[in-house]
């Protein structure tokens, strides 16, 4: 979803994700509160049970107060999709479960933000995935970190509590010339001052709880994918509830 050409960022914060024709004139989405949600047909509840309906199908996914927020971010991020999760952290590690699996190498940041290393030597090495902390600062010397079956790069720029900025176009330059994938947690720069797609990256995870919310009274994570890799990801979201 990339910006229309004649519109600059602030233009599309001030309109992206709203839609005030749908929602009776008002310029902001309403706070949708709904679980169950009534099908005009049994021929379109069968098709939401197949995932080929296109209205609102059940109140844990696709509301407009998500969806509509979903749209704005991918949006501004330059990404084909996205998806709001409860917190940072599950933004940060439901990707990670989605695209490794068990006899996968995946490179992570030494700088990463704490509990997502945490995750990384608890949960992902007990499920069968190596994980290596490379240097933030090397750049395309990252190649010497690479083996066989490294599947995914873990970037975060500016570092979590260090602050080292990575040379992220010659990282992902050097993954996916391997085949690997690059995952960046953007929640220092936002998609306001890093648009993470328009530099190769394939995932781009925010703790909205942060800046994206701005007003430490909201717990919110983002997800941004590009097209390949949201299939995937909106499966494992799916599967576990989110």
């Amino acid at each position: 979803m990339s910006d229309p050409p004649s519109r600059k960022p602030a233009t599309n914060v001030a309109h992206i994700g709203r839609s005030p024709h749908k929602h009776r004139g008002a310029v902001n989405t309403p706070v949708y509160r709904a679980s169950t949600i009534l099908f005009p047909t049994v021929a379109d509840l069968t098709a939401a049970a197949r995932g080929e309906y296109a209205g609102l199908a059940y109140g844990l996914h696709g509301l407009p107060t998500v969806t509509d927020l979903q749209d704005a971010i991918a949006q501004l991020e330059g990404g084909h999709g996205a998806l709001a999760v409860p917190s940072g952290l599950t933004a940060a590690t439901l990707p990670l479960l989605a695209l490794t699996q068990p006899s996968d190498h995946i490179l992570v940041a030494d700088s990463v933000y704490g509990p997502t290393r945490r995750f990384c030597d608890r949960q992902l090495r007990r499920l069968g995935v190596e994980v290596t902390y490379y240097d933030p600062l090397a750049g395309a010397d990252i190649a010497r970190d690479f083996r066989a079956n490294t599947k995914l790069v873990y970037v975060e720029s500016p570092g979590s509590l260090t602050f080292e900025v990575q040379d992220v176009p010659a990282i992902v330059a050097v993954a996916h010339e391997r085949g690997a994938l690059v995952m960046l947690d953007n929640t220092w720069a936002t998609p306001l001052f890093f648009r993470a797609f328009d530099h190769g990256i394939d995932v781009s995870v925010h703790a909205a709880t942060k800046y994206i919310g701005g007003h430490s009274d909201v717990l919110l994570g983002i997800i941004v994918g590009s097209e390949a890799v949201m299939p995937a990801l909106h499966r494992l979201w799916t599967d576990m509830g989110v």
